[in-house]
């Protein structure tokens, strides 16, 4: 099994670990852990998974603080707590094992085994590549087409009617190569 191959199938194995844990100590300590394996880049890593996981840590709080305080002083509240740092901490720690695993990990040398996951692989990839230049492209009309400093409402309004076309976008072209692989019998039972 070579190093790319090994990596992936140990990131795989942490994913499901983290899911099927329950306890917030063992999940602070796996978050730990990961962090500490990353040595001098461990603060930068925390800044990095903090961005990306803040804004669903702060809706899911909101969104949980509010349902406690429509329940009244009889509610769940004293649930909520535990089960909140469990999420959070799931959360981060997945979110850790990813921007710590995955960046060492080549696809293509991990899926070798499989000449199916490679084509799959070079489907994501390629509509990956061109969705990436699309979203630079949608940021640069943005900035050319407002005067003055793009305000929080419009950022919004933009993200959101760029993320309909995306959708759009994906669907049909999720179409279109379905239909390209079915014509060339890719779907056919292979002996």
């Amino acid at each position: 099994m070579n190093r790319d191959r090994a990596l992936l199938l140990g990131y795989l194995v942490a994913v499901v670990a983290a899911s099927l844990v329950h306890d917030a100590w063992l999940l602070a300590t796996g978050l730990v852990l990961v962090l500490a394996s990353a040595g001098g880049r461990a603060g930068p890593l925390a800044w990095r998974v903090l961005r990306a996981t803040g804004p669903y840590l702060a809706a899911v709080a909101a969104g949980w603080l509010g349902l406690a305080m429509l329940a009244g002083p009889g509610g769940s509240e004293g649930a909520a707590g535990p089960a909140l740092a469990r999420l959070a901490l799931r959360v981060l720690l997945l979110a850790a094992l990813a921007f710590r695993v995955l960046p060492a990990v080549s696809l293509a040398r991990a899926l070798s085994f499989s000449r199916t996951l490679r084509y799959v692989l070079v489907l994501a990839m390629s509509q990956l590549l061109a969705f990436r230049r699309l979203f630079g492209d949608f940021r640069l009309a943005l900035t050319a087409r407002t005067p003055r400093r793009v305000g929080p409402r419009t950022a919004v309004r933009h993200g959101a009617a760029t993320a309909a076309w995306f959708l759009r976008r994906a669907e049909h072209d999720a179409g279109t190569l379905t239909q390209a692989l079915e014509a060339r019998g890719f779907f056919l039972d292979r002996d």
